[in-house]
């Protein structure tokens, strides 16, 4: 392996899948696999073939997957104690993966051999010697994990390097120091890896080692973020030595979770100029995380570093203006090396910077001292003082725009419209009813619908009443809704802020209203995004 290359390991399939509310089908694991091999990481940890049915019918189609660039391995413990390792259960199911490469933990820490596996030290050391040995025999390549290792060493050092020695003598070609519990700081993780990479140095080896003949195992790191210092520990890790890096692409896993490879990779790549996946891939990271948080029925939490939907994000006007001028001067790093985009949040501190840079996407002529821009400026200013917010309302802004530099089509009006609600609902109705008339070309058109709330039912009736006129509208959504009071002393007569998300099936949008009627408010939005969806589709 290159010196200035990183192996990235994946371990969303196993550890990831621990996480509390993460449930993968097969189907999801197939599908991950093909994203993390897309993405180019080198090692796919995919669970225990034994563990349960799914594992075992993930592992026989995956025997039939052409990946590009990652390789998938089968996970599992050392054999039990008592139990050879030829005739470990375990150990045989390890096998039944057919994977290449295997990965088997085994105890680092006297507390945990002694205290939890009720073992003898040297029973231990035993247990990683031969299932090792065993599993090389058997033709795979073996991985081990060191667990407890950080506490392990903190404890009994001697006996935490005597664990490590035992795997590399048996021939394990790598040996993955975990930070278990999460704990551990990054001084305390670089000063267990110089020891451990000592302790490796000192090995004589022969034909038999793993890595190759006469070749030291390379060390790897397995960070938890019990301590929110998973990503700071694997950095640590790295600079004292690691060629391995082991976590989870979107960070999740058991309790805190794992090292979020997503940010961790490009602070390898672009800050410490290590090659972590192939020439190219690394523009891929947004988009593939964002698929990967798809499939995993989690949202990609936006302040995630890099891929984050405001991790270029920029609110004050003196930052916006700023970094017009000079992308570095508030960006650590270009957005597109990592596949995100700068994103000018609109808002009464954005300033006019900012609102022009947003503008040129329509005119590339427009500046700052644009009169649009100036008026709009002031626009925002009261809007926002009245309680609308736009920064997280990017297609009502953009109405706003269009309309100010007079890019925008008025495709209806609604002239009028009624809601009920009746409790308890009757059988054979839900419990709202919303009626709407709207004029469109000159033709007015009447329409009803219920729904099982009133925004429901006043959505279904805008939308019934224009799609005769716009049959596209059928692809769109309701997707989110949220109201927040602005302004709670006036109590139930305060004004309220409504959002609301809405999709086409491709692409997603939020518009933004603010009345003291909650319906009203929720018209104002709607209308906007119907308004955006038209506007957007016939430019």
């Amino acid at each position: 392996m290159e010196r200035n290359q990183i192996e990235i390991f994946d371990t969303t399939l196993r550890d990831g899948a621990q996480g509390e509310g993460i449930s993968f089908s097969a189907r999801d694991k197939l599908a991950l696999t093909e994203a993390l091999d897309e993405l180019g990481v080198m090692w796919i940890e995919a669970g225990n073939p034994g563990s349960n049915p799914k594992d075992a019918e993930f592992f026989k189609q995956a025997a039939q997957m052409r990946l590009a660039n990652a390789k998938v391995c089968a996970f599992g413990s050392t054999r039990r104690k008592g139990v050879p390792a030829r005739e470990d259960g375990q150990l045989a199911q390890l096998l039944s993966a057919e994977t290449e490469t295997v990965v088997i933990f085994g105890k680092s820490s006297a507390l945990h051999v002694t205290e939890v596996l009720r073992a003898s030290l040297a029973e231990n050391l035993d247990m990683i010697y031969e299932s090792v040995e065993f599993l090389r025999g058997e033709g795979r390549t073996v991985f081990f994990d060191a667990e407890h290792f950080f506490d392990g060493i903190a404890q009994d050092g001697e006996y935490a390097l005597k664990s490590l020695r035992a795997a590399a003598e048996a021939g394990a070609a790598r040996l993955i120091l975990c930070d278990t519990n999460g704990g551990s700081f990054p001084g305390e993780v670089s000063a267990g890896v110089l020891k451990a990479a000592a302790a490796v140095r000192e090995l004589t080896l022969g034909p038999e080692a793993g890595a190759g003949v006469g070749e030291k195992p390379l060390l790897g790191i397995h960070a938890h973020n019990d301590s929110g210092l998973a990503i700071a520990c694997s950095l640590a890790a790295v600079e004292a030595g690691c060629a391995q890096v082991q976590g989870t692409l979107l960070g999740f896993g058991e309790r805190c979770g794992n090292a979020c490879l997503a940010a961790l990779i490009p602070s390898l790549e672009l800050k410490m100029g290590l090659r972590c996946l192939p020439e190219g891939n690394l523009s891929r990271l947004t988009s593939i995380s964002r698929k990967a948080a798809e499939i995993s029925n989690r949202a990609l939490v936006d302040d995630t570093p890099y891929i984050g939907a405001r991790a270029f994000s920029h609110k004050a006007g003196m930052h916006a203006d700023a970094i017009l001028k000079v992308n570095h001067s508030f960006e650590h790093v270009d957005p597109s090396l990592v596949g995100n985009s700068r994103r000018f949040l609109m808002s009464e501190q954005g300033g006019k910077a900012a609102i022009a840079e947003r503008a040129r996407e329509f005119d590339a002529a427009i500046d700052k001292n644009h009169p649009a821009i100036e008026t709009l400026s002031r626009r925002l200013k009261t809007l926002e003082a009245e309680g609308w917010a736009f920064e997280g309302a990017d297609a009502s802004f953009e109405i706003l725009l269009c309309k100010e530099l007079g890019l925008y089509t008025s495709f209806f009006d609604v002239i009028a419209f009624r809601v009920q609600s009746e409790y308890p609902a009757g059988k054979l109705l839900d419990c709202c009813h919303a009626w709407v008339k709207v004029l469109v070309s000159g033709q007015y058109e009447m329409a009803a619908a219920e729904g099982d709330g009133p925004v429901n039912a006043l959505d279904g009736a805008l939308r019934r009443g224009l799609l005769r006129f716009y049959p596209e509208l059928a692809k769109v959504r309701l997707t989110d809704y949220k109201v927040r009071v602005i302004d709670g002393k006036d109590a139930t007569a305060a004004k309220v802020r409504v959002l609301i998300e809405s999709s086409d099936g491709d692409t997603s949008w939020t518009t933004v209203g603010v009345s003291a009627d909650v319906i009203a408010a929720s018209c104002l939005a709607l209308v906007d995004s119907i308004a955006y969806n038209l506007n957007r589709a016939n430019s």
